[in-house]
């Protein structure tokens, strides 16, 4: 028995779970984590499954600590310890990549403002600062001058950053209106929320006590993400927005096999043996030579932009044509690996 929270969020995995589980006769149990006794609840249940999001204030508190504690006991959970407990945590990220000696873009962590303004004096510049936080390019700016960098340093020891930036993600939301990408309900919402931010950045607090920069990587007009599930991998190519560096959550996505470097693929299948992940999506960009650097990672997707995927590869790097369905590979993935 499949034990799946009870969330059914259009963008989350749940009802794609249940969906699945429905076709293929798989017995699962809708449960609450939220209640006080879940535990009890799991007790006929071989695993549980769990499409947490960082956007969610409830989650954000107790999602973690759950799922890692029933992990603790034996008891099988998705995403696991190794899939997700650097989720939305981009310093986390750093420390865990480059212990594994993994090609990540270079990035700095400062945690006091001598050491900070000490680098910024000899470094060069542009370089990407971004929040450890966020996702879709939320929180992530190019900074192109020495003194653009030394006010960071000031905001970041000093009275810090809000986890949700409203008016860039009211900027966000009208572009996206505008492109046809988003209604107009979007638009409405960024501008309440202006006013009144959303819970969970209130649950976070400010961004304060660290600064977080990477190098900025040029000659690149997109980044390639690559999800890897149990053994096959899926990818897509997302193209920069206009006048912009950044890519994720563009909402200009290339689904061809021809966008997609084979050796983004590999790259992402040799890393998730080292993390040991459940489901990983990997953001890559090219390097000098061509040589893929990582961006960041993140177990979870919005599953919407990966519908017209046109085929899959496995760890042999074989094609496999045609339409698939990852969130039943998760599935399978905990049936096999069930209590």
């Amino acid at each position: 028995m499949i034990a799946i929270h009870n969330d059914l969020r259009k963008h989350l995995f749940h009802y794609l779970w249940i969906e699945y589980c429905e076709q293929k006769n798989i017995a699962y149990k809708l449960v609450d984590c939220f209640d006080s006794d879940i535990i009890n609840q799991l007790a006929d249940c071989s695993c549980l499954m769990w499409h947490y999001n960082q956007s969610s204030s409830i989650d954000i508190v107790m999602a973690k600590p759950l799922l890692f504690s029933l992990e603790q006991s034996g008891f099988k959970v998705f995403p696991d310890f190794n899939t997700a407990w650097h989720f939305d945590d981009k310093i986390g990220q750093k420390y865990l990549l480059e212990s594994l000696q993994i090609d990540l873009v270079k990035t700095w962590v400062f945690y006091d403002t001598k050491t900070a303004l000490s680098w910024i004096n000899q470094t060069t510049f542009p370089k990407v600062f971004k929040l450890r936080g966020g996702a879709g390019s939320q929180n992530v700016q190019l900074v192109k001058t020495k003194s653009k960098a030394t006010a960071l340093v000031k905001k970041a020891f000093g009275k810090g950053f809000p986890a949700y930036d409203g008016w860039e993600s009211f900027k966000e939301r009208f572009r996206k209106w505008r492109l046809g990408k988003a209604d107009f309900k979007e638009v409405i919402k960024g501008t309440v929320r202006l006013i009144k931010p959303p819970r969970y950045a209130q649950v976070m607090g400010n961004e304060i006590n660290y600064l977080y920069f990477q190098e900025f990587i040029p000659n690149n007009d997109s980044d390639i993400r690559i999800i890897v599930i149990d053994g096959k991998a899926f990818g897509i190519k997302r193209m920069n927005r206009e006048n912009d560096f950044r890519a994720s959550g563009s909402g200009f996505i290339l689904y061809e096999k021809e966008h997609i470097d084979a050796v983004f693929v590999k790259a992402a299948f040799e890393i998730n043996k080292k993390l040991k992940a459940q489901c990983i999506a990997y953001d890559f960009v090219y390097g000098e030579n061509n040589k893929p650097l990582l961006i960041e990672i993140s177990y979870g997707f919005a599953n919407a932009g990966y519908n017209e995927c046109v085929g899959y590869w496995d760890e042999n790097m074989n094609w496999y044509e045609g339409k698939f369905n990852p969130y039943g590979w998760m599935i399978d993935l905990m049936l096999k690996n069930g209590k």
